[in-house]
């Protein structure tokens, strides 16, 4: 399908009409943020969300912040895993291809045992302190 130069037009001012809305709208947003009384006042009112209420020092906040970031990384390299099996499944018997698949679940196995030493890293440090 060919789109014409005005419809590749009308795509680009669509485009920076949506841009300009959303400069225009996020001050206002961040005014509304950044007016209230701070980090400890927001936890307060965040109650609910994910563990935030429980929060009580910053030391917890960052605690979950890591948690939080461990479990995204942790959940990247098992999407990781499953893209090198359907390497794998589609290689067709090609060496290269296999041999690609494999080193990613290598390399993944081995992320996702750094993930949990992390863990423990953090939750030796946390119990220190």
């Amino acid at each position: 399908m060919h789109l014409s130069r005005t419809t590749y037009e009308r795509l680009a001012i669509a485009l920076g009409a949506s841009a300009a809305a959303a400069t225009l709208w996020i001050p206002g947003a961040a005014a509304a943020v950044y007016g209230g009384g701070g980090i400890k006042e927001g936890l307060l009112m965040a109650s609910g969300l994910g563990g935030i209420a429980s929060i009580m020092s910053i030391t917890d906040l960052i605690i979950v912040v890591i948690n939080f970031i461990l479990n995204i990384v942790l959940l990247i390299a098992v999407l990781a895993i499953i893209v090198a099996g359907v390497y794998l499944i589609i290689s067709n018997g090609e060496e290269g291809q296999k041999d690609k698949a494999k080193t990613i679940i290598m390399y993944c196995v081995a992320g996702i045992a750094l993930i949990m030493l992390a863990r423990v890293i953090v939750i030796f440090v946390n119990s220190i302190f």
